[in-house]
């Protein structure tokens, strides 16, 4: 909950919010640090600001560092019920206490600690559930959720990764088709009002930028709403199953960024399948997860196939093999794996592996898209100068 209070520090009244279980832990709290409880009152709920309300929101990193704590926790020897307690005198958000406060009371009403973070699906996967699951069945809940833990933060740090290789590229682009736009639409018109009192012979990039200026000056307000309806119903075509099959297939074909979503899907399914493996959940279990937990429809179809064949009896290395889609180390080590007794720790090593290629190629993918910025930049400019320019030149020329 939160509260408001206004209290006197020496001679100075001090008005803040604050998050606390009760009214008397704020007025304790702050007897113990000097102050002079003047008025504690609760802040209702609709009187928070829709910024405070969007704070509030339980995030992927809150669920990460949620996971680490009570795992260190657990291993250090205490009690769920005694880690959750001490958690809920740590967070101060309050949409994050509201969902361990939630946890706590289930778990003290009898309920399984599974089945009470299975009532916030929007921030525990399927995986999650069924690793904490196995955990309380095998008596080795710590072990598995730092196990789960380590899985989360590879997963943060890739996020990460990826975001920080396209947010300058993303930037620069968005930029510069904003600028073209303006200087195209309120600023290249004027200019070219100049040439109309000579009568000069406009060059060929010219007459294309008059063209496109005229277009620009008379619909751009139909070019904005076009692209913005133009981008919702893009967004709603990608929520249906083909429109989703149809970009996920088109992204593995890209160049360079193919390859990193490729290796990134890889990346997540041989680890979660080793931790899932590794936790004692069968196979056909494990690839059912993975399968929920794919986000590319073109490798969740495949491993569709594969739990379909493992089902039969066939081994995964050669049901992998019979996909077409999967590289040839995953398919051979996966056959090692199970030849050997030691599947989880096969695939666990081969997460490594993809993970250091997934490095590499986005390494590559940000050193080519760089220059590739670079050349699109200067042809824009470029085509602009020119059509600007050479026009004013033969102008001065034939005064000459």
């Amino acid at each position: 909950m939160i509260f408001k209070y206004k209290a006197l520090k020496g001679t100075e009244m001090i008005e803040k919010q604050i998050q606390a279980v009760s009214s008397d832990s704020v007025v304790d709290y702050l007897k113990k640090n000097g102050y002079f409880p003047v008025s504690v009152t609760e802040v209702k709920e609709q009187q928070l600001s829709f910024l405070n309300a969007l704070n509030n929101k339980v995030n992927f990193n809150d669920v990460v560092d949620f996971t680490r704590q009570i795992a260190i926790m657990l291993n250090a020897g205490l009690t769920l019920i005694d880690a959750l307690e001490i958690l809920k005198k740590q967070i101060s958000k309050p949409g994050m206490q509201k969902m361990v406060n939630d946890i706590d009371s289930d778990i003290k009403g009898g309920g399984s600690f599974s089945s009470a973070l299975g009532k916030y699906p929007n921030n525990f996967s399927g995986l999650y559930i069924a690793l904490v699951r196995s955990g309380e069945a095998s008596g080795k809940l710590g072990e598995i959720l730092l196990r789960l833990a380590d899985n989360l933060e590879k997963e943060r740090e890739f996020k990460s990764k990826l975001k920080g290789a396209l947010i300058y590229p993303s930037l620069i682009l968005v930029g510069m088709f904003v600028v073209m736009f303006i200087m195209i639409t309120f600023v290249i018109p004027k200019l070219l009002n100049l040439y109309k009192d000579f009568n000069v012979e406009l060059p060929m990039t010219t007459q294309i930028l008059i063209l496109i200026s005229s277009f620009s000056v008379k619909f751009w307000p139909l070019m904005v709403i076009g692209i913005f309806a133009g981008s919702y119903f893009v967004r709603k075509y990608l929520k249906t199953k083909n429109g989703k099959l149809n970009f996920d297939r088109l992204a593995l074909k890209l160049p360079v960024m193919g390859k990193v979503i490729s290796i990134s899907a890889l990346v997540d399914t041989t680890r979660t399948l080793a931790i899932l493996i590794g936790a004692g959940v069968s196979i056909l279990d494990a690839l059912s997860i993975v399968i929920d937990t794919t986000e590319n429809m073109i490798y969740q179809k495949a491993f569709i196939s594969v739990s379909h064949k493992v089902e039969k009896g066939q081994s995964l290395g050669v049901s992998l093999d019979q996909e077409g889609i999967f590289p040839p180390i995953l398919v051979q080590m996966s056959q090692v794996g199970e030849q050997t007794g030691n599947l989880d720790d096969t695939l666990f090593r081969l997460s490594k592996y993809f993970e250091m290629e997934s490095e590499i190629s986005i390494k590559s993918m940000t050193t080519l898209i760089e220059p590739m910025i670079l050349v699109i930049l200067g042809f824009g400019v470029g085509f602009l100068v020119l059509s600007v320019i050479t026009p004013i030149y033969n102008l001065t020329s034939s005064f000459k």
